[in-house]
Formats: structure tokens, C-alpha cells, sequence
């Protein structure tokens, strides 16, 4: 437990320096990816303080979201959606940041219960158009935020990518600030966008610095897998 606390002590630190030196003090959200993780992990996490947490698979995630129920958390779906999950995905998590095609779109505003409020999406880009990648083309943001934003059961917040791991900074930071662009666009034509998901464990602070508002981070919260 104690060893979690100093983790998230740590990591919050680490973006708020970042956030800072980027000129947002308090615009810096952080997910705590939460894959592959035992809910009793997540207990301990959220008990430390963090809330928000990030799955790849929703069978995986559901026994985490029935088993912690009543503790207030919010579950954000961040791996590749298949069509077959979207009902699942509808019913159960409060975001989904990995809408890459109309397809999911439709599906996931037709499963979204009308008793639970409208379902937060975010729009995945393959922002450096790496092949067999998840994520829409760059190109292809502008028409799919726009169907996003009609779905009265969907609530458009903004866009998500995950760059190539390239060992350049530089490289990164360049994808990063690609990213940024497309999402002023967006917010420019749709006024509730206020979320750009970037920036994992080795590069959130190059993303904070190119504007990222909610960073992703796994390994440096929880260690290693298997630890």
C-alpha cells in the first residue's frame, strides 16, 4: 500500500511540475492504466486518492467494475473496441477513448442505457499512420467527430492517440504537437471538447508540454508486470 502511495505521490508531482512549466498548473488529468491489474490493486489505488482508470479489455474490466462498485471510480475503455463489445462497453464505462470508425459510433449511442447520463467519447487518431494500428486517419477526424457530436446518447470531449514509440524525443514530441492541432480544430467547430488523452509512463511530460490535458500512465504507478 505504502508503495503505491509514494507512486502516485510521485507521478502526480511529475505532472503538475510539467503542467506548470507548460503554463496549466490545474489542466492536467492523470489516468491510471489499470490493465491487467487485480481489482484489489485498484482498491488500494483509489484509497490512495486516484479515481480514473484506464482498461484495455471490457470482459476484464467488468468483474473489476462489479467488484469495486460503490467506490465512486471512473472507467475509461482505452484498447481497441470491437463491434461486438460496443453494448458491453455502453453499459458499463463511463469514457470510451477509442472511437476509430462510424461503425462504433452507432453502435455505441444505440446500446448507451437512456438511464445513465450521455457516454463520454473521445475520437483515437493513428496519428503517425503506423500500419494494422487502431486509431481513424488524421484526415478522417473532422467527419467523425461531427457524427460523434450528433449521437444524443454519446458526448463528444475530444481525441486520443498513442504515437509511434520511437526513441527520438523529438519524433514524439512532433506526433504530439500534430495531435494538438487536430484537436484545436476540433474544438474550434464543437465547444464541449476539452480532453486531448496523451503521454504514457516514458513521455507524458514531452505531451503535457505539447498540450495534453489527460495522460495515461501504467508502469510508473503500478511497477512492472508481475511485481
Amino acid at each position: 500500500m505504502e508503495q503505491l502511495h509514494q507512486a502516485l505521490h510521485g507521478i502526480l508531482q511529475s505532472i503538475e511540475n510539467a503542467a506548470k512549466l507548460a503554463g496549466r498548473p490545474h489542466g492536467v488529468r492523470l489516468l491510471a492504466v489499470s490493465k491487467t491489474r487485480p481489482a484489489e490493486a485498484v482498491r488500494e489505488m483509489a484509497q490512495a486518492g486516484q479515481l480514473a482508470f484506464g482498461e484495455n479489455y471490457v470482459q476484464e474490466a467488468i468483474a473489476k467494475i462489479r467488484a469495486l462498485s460503490g467506490l465512486g471510480l471512473e472507467w475509461h475503455l482505452i484498447g481497441h473496441l470491437q463491434s461486438n463489445k460496443c453494448r458491453e462497453a455502453a453499459e458499463h464505462f463511463d469514457w470510451v477513448q477509442s472511437v476509430d470508425r462510424a461503425k462504433l459510433v452507432d453502435a455505441l449511442d444505440r446500446a448507451r442505457p437512456e438511464a445513465m447520463p450521455p457516454l463520454n467519447v473521445l475520437v483515437q487518431v493513428n496519428v503517425d499512420g503506423e500500419a494494422g494500428k487502431s486509431g481513424c486517419r488524421p484526415d478522417d477526424v473532422p467527419a467523425l467527430a461531427d457524427r460523434i457530436a450528433a449521437a444524443p446518447r454519446l458526448r463528444l470531449r475530444g481525441l486520443m492517440a498513442i504515437p509511434e514509440p520511437h526513441p527520438d524525443p523529438a519524433h514524439r514530441r512532433d506526433a504530439f504537437g500534430r495531435l494538438k492541432s487536430l484537436f484545436d480544430a476540433v474544438a474550434a467547430r464543437h465547444p464541449g471538447v476539452d480532453t486531448l488523452s496523451m503521454g504514457m509512463s516514458e513521455d507524458f511530460g514531452l505531451a503535457i508540454a505539447e498540450g495534453s490535458t489527460l495522460v495515461r500512465v501504467g508502469t510508473a504507478l503500478f511497477g512492472a508486470r508481475g511485481q
